[in-house]
C-alpha cells in the first residue's frame, strides 16, 4: 500500500537552534500518529512543515494526492498548496479561536469551506452545516449563533465541523484538548476518536498528554530537542519504553 504520506529528512532550524532534525516517517490511510515532547522538543515546528505552514530547510513531505498521485508539497506552488488545505487536509488549532472566523454564524463558518471548494448552493450548505453541528453535538438550533456565544468545548467542537465538512483524507491537529477542562476533554475525545474511525481519517497529532495519544493514536513518536528518540506502536511505546527520556515522559504521568 502507498502511504499517504511520507516525510523524508524534515529539518528546520532558527538561527542556530534546532527546531527539528531530520525527521523521517510513513503514515498509511487511516492511521493515526501521535508526536509527544515537552514544550521546546520540535513537535509543534514540524507539524507546521508538514502542514504547509512553516518551509523546511531540508526534506520533502510527499502527499499521495487523489489525481496526480505522489507530489512533493514542500515544492508546491502557493495555490496548490492552499487547495489542499481546503480539501484533502485539514488543520484543527489549540485555540479555537485560531481556526474560525468568531464574526460569523456556526452554520457560515462550516459553509465556508464547502463554499472555498465550489459549493454555490445556499440550501443544501445550510443542510450540511447544519447535519454537521449535530455530529458535533451542537444543537442545531445554534446555528445561526456566532462562535463567540459558545463555550470553549463548543467553539472547539465547531472548529472541527469546519475542518471535517469536506472529508479531508488528513487531519493535523495541535493541542486538540489544550485548555479545556478534564470534562470537556473526555467528551471531545470520545467525539474524536468517533469521527477518525467513522470517516477512515489519518491523523498527526501533537500533544503534550499521554492519556490523548493512548486514546487516538495507533503509533507514537517521542521527541526531545528536535530529534526523534523513539517511536513504535502508542502502547507499545507507553508500556515499554525503551529511551530513557520516554521512560521520564512516562514516569511524570505516573506519579501526578
Amino acid at each position: 500500500m502507498i502511504p499517504l504520506l511520507q516525510v523524508k529528512g524534515v529539518a528546520k532550524n532558527y538561527g542556530a537552534m534546532i527546531g527539528c532534525a531530520n525527521v523521517s516517517f510513513d503514515l498509511h490511510p487511516g492511521e493515526v500518529m501521535g508526536i509527544v515532547g515537552e514544550s521546546g522538543s520540535g513537535k509543534s515546528t514540524l507539524l507546521n512543515c508538514l502542514a504547509g505552514d512553516l518551509t523546511p530547510d531540508r526534506g520533502e513531505v510527499i502527499f499521495n494526492t487523489r489525481v496526480d498521485g505522489p507530489l512533493d508539497t514542500v515544492t508546491m506552488s502557493e495555490p496548490e498548496r492552499r487547495m489542499l488545505s481546503r480539501t484533502d487536509w485539514a488543520f484543527v488549532h489549540q485555540h479555537a479561536r485560531d481556526g474560525l472566523r468568531m464574526s460569523v454564524s456556526a452554520g457560515g463558518n462550516i459553509g465556508e469551506r464547502l463554499m472555498a471548494v465550489g459549493d454555490r448552493h445556499y440550501a443544501t450548505i445550510r443542510e450540511q452545516a447544519s447535519d454537521w453541528l449535530g455530529r458535533v453535538e451542537i444543537s442545531e438550533s445554534r446555528i445561526d449563533d456566532r462562535p463567540s456565544a459558545f463555550s470553549g468545548g463548543m467553539q472547539q467542537r465547531l472548529q472541527i465541523a469546519r475542518n471535517l465538512v469536506t472529508g479531508p483524507r488528513l487531519v493535523f491537529m495541535d493541542e486538540p484538548t489544550g485548555g479545556l477542562d478534564v470534562s470537556v476533554q473526555a467528551r471531545l475525545l470520545d467525539m474524536l476518536r468517533g469521527l477518525v474511525r467513522e470517516m477512515g481519517l489519518s491523523a498527526i497529532i501533537v500533544t503534550h498528554d499521554l492519556a490523548v495519544v493512548r486514546l487516538l493514536a495507533d503509533r507514537l513518536m517521542v521527541m526531545k530537542n528536535g530529534h526523534v528518540v523513539e517511536t513504535g506502536l502508542t502502547d507499545q511505546v507507553l508500556d515499554d519504553p525503551q529511551h530513557g527520556y520516554t521512560q521520564l515522559l512516562v514516569s511524570s504521568v505516573l506519579q501526578v
